[in-house]
């Protein structure tokens, strides 16, 4: 039985979701810092848990031709890099692996990824950078699996506008004695510095703070405009959550103005500190790419793209489809994208406002029976509303976008039990010399799914009426718990706010045929959900 501080020798044969090596000893997992695979090496053990062990490589009898010197002085202390110790070639294959497991594994899917795409340049590639403040005015990153702050001046990933905004940070903090956030006590002002920058070097520096102002905000500008020459403008975030939360709920701009515009697959976008941007821009074309020939558009599909951010992938989807619906919960980022897509020009595009899962389940209970959906979610995936949701609009091709393939693969998973399949799948780097990766994967309807009554539907009764405004989705869920002790889905509520009226309005053309996969709200569960909408006003 191993023990902690045993050193003992195995063949290391792959690697774990972290960039770890995977060695087996004595019938057990050991995750182990620092190798390459196929490398023989001592491994002392670091941790002991049940079924797995952590440990390091002591020594290294056969090294692996892929094994390489560390070119950061910060490798190892800063939780940033993981792969750093071999060439990006061995990394490749780590990562596509990794997807591969993942869909194989978790999904249960025997799609096959067909290749990574690899970066051309794999260093300062970042276009936003987000630097934690330590409570001792260090400015850097995290320490791995801590939240220790490693002060770091030069990064190999961000870009040198970063770098600078950083070290003006620095000098702002000791001159002017500014106190910095302690996660612990939950006290000091200076949480995180955020730096986005855009393809021609101007940069759009932001400040989240523990409180509503700084001291000396007129000097903290002049330091950041002189150390970042192409600054374009200085935001005050606010930030007054415990925790480790980065973005504020509130913005002040100090200088300049509030938003950087990009260019991206051709087209320009305006970006401001809350809208989500790929920080890869290089990769995030050839993402894209992909995603559209996936998505198989001809020029007459209706596409709806659920996490639109500032509406990237919406609109290059747009050129291509006769029509795309963009959802996204940030009103920022919604009118980020309304205004980039008037900018370039696009009129097929319809953008709204609201949480993934809500909006799902209202277009599905409208009838809205989209060609193809795509779906680029956080880390954390789908919630099981939204695949229900997207499955019950009976779309021929769902196209899901994903930057971590374990929730890739429990989705993949959740919607086989919709009738849908992993027709295509590859992956891309964005984020070199990370353990992170981007897939995506084009799921199709499995040929005995039922199929669906398509309908005609006018987007302009997208708006959210002033009955459905008056309680979330959660509030309804929460209420309808609390008295009932049960539990309603997106979609019950969806459908029955459209048989209380309160989403389709008369000129509202519903579908002449129920023909859905999805189950009809039991009635017990729909008396529940009215009584809400009384309690809520709403009727």
């Amino acid at each position: 039985m191993l023990r902690k501080n045993d050193t003992v020798r195995a063949i290391i044969e792959g690697y774990s979701s972290e960039g770890l090596g995977i060695a087996r000893v004595e019938g057990q997992v050991v995750f182990v810092h620092g190798a390459v695979r196929g490398e023989d090496c001592d491994i002392r053990i670091l941790k002991v848990l049940k079924n797995i062990a952590y440990g390091k490589a002591a020594a290294i009898h056969t090294p692996s031709p892929d094994r390489q010197t560390p070119d950061c002085p910060y490798y190892g202390r800063c939780g940033g890099c993981d792969f750093r110790h071999m060439s990006y070639t061995e990394e490749l294959w780590a990562k596509r692996q990794r997807v591969q497991d993942a869909l194989t594994r978790i999904g249960g899917s025997d799609a096959v990824v067909e290749e990574i795409l690899g970066a051309a340049d794999t260093k300062h590639y970042r276009n936003k950078s987000q630097y934690p403040v330590g409570p001792d005015g260090s400015v850097g990153f995290y320490r791995s699996r801590t939240h220790q702050v490693t002060d770091v001046a030069v990064c190999r990933i961000q870009k040198p506008q970063a770098d600078a905004a950083a070290e003006a940070l620095r000098q702002y903090i000791r001159r002017c004695g500014v106190s910095c956030y302690d996660e612990v006590t939950g006290r000091g002002l200076l949480r995180h510095l955020y730096v986005r920058t855009n393809a021609a070097g101007e940069s759009l520096i932001c400040l989240l703070v523990n409180g509503d102002a700084l001291p000396c905000e007129a000097e903290l500008v002049a330091l950041l405009r002189q150390y970042v020459p192409a600054a374009v403008g200085v935001v005050l975030g606010v930030n007054t959550r415990r925790g480790n939360v980065i973005l504020g709920d509130r913005y002040r701009t100090l200088w300049g103005v509030d938003t950087i515009t990009d260019t991206l697959c051709g087209l320009t976008f305006r970006l401001s500190v809350p809208s989500f941007y790929q920080v890869n821009r290089d990769q995030a074309e050839r993402l894209y790419e992909r995603a559209v020939e996936f998505a198989g558009l001809t020029g007459t599909e209706t596409v709806l793209d659920l996490y639109c951010g500032a509406g990237t992938i919406t609109q290059v989807m747009a050129r291509r489809a006769g029509e795309v619906i963009g959802a996204e919960i940030v009103p920022e980022a919604i009118d980020d994208a309304m205004e980039n897509a008037r900018h370039n020009g696009i009129e097929n595009v319809r953008f709204f406002c609201g949480d993934a899962a809500a909006a799902a389940a209202d277009f599905a209970a409208r009838g809205l029976r989209p060609d193809v959906i795509c779906v680029d979610p956080p880390r954390r995936g789908l919630a099981p509303e939204v695949v229900e949701a997207a499955a019950a609009m009976g779309p021929e091709r769902i196209v899901y976008v994903s930057c971590d393939p374990a929730t890739l693969g429990r989705d993949v998973k959740r919607f086989a039990g919709h009738g849908y399949r992993v027709a295509r799948a590859a992956a891309v780097d964005l984020f070199p010399r990370t353990a992170h990766v981007e897939t995506v994967c084009v799921l199709s309807k499995l040929s005995e799914a039922k199929h669906h009554i398509s309908v005609q539907v006018d987007m302009d009764e997208l708006d959210v009426t002033a009955a459905e405004s008056k309680a979330t989705y959660e509030e309804i869920q929460a209420w309808v718990q609390e008295k009932y002790g049960f539990h309603v889905s997106h979609l019950n509520i969806a459908k029955t706010k459209r048989k209380c009226d309160i989403i389709e309005r008369q000129n509202y053309n519903l579908p002449k045929n129920e023909n859905s996969r999805s189950p009809e709200t039991p009635k017990e569960k729909e008396e529940a959900i009215i009584e809400a909408f009384r309690h809520f006003q709403m009727i």
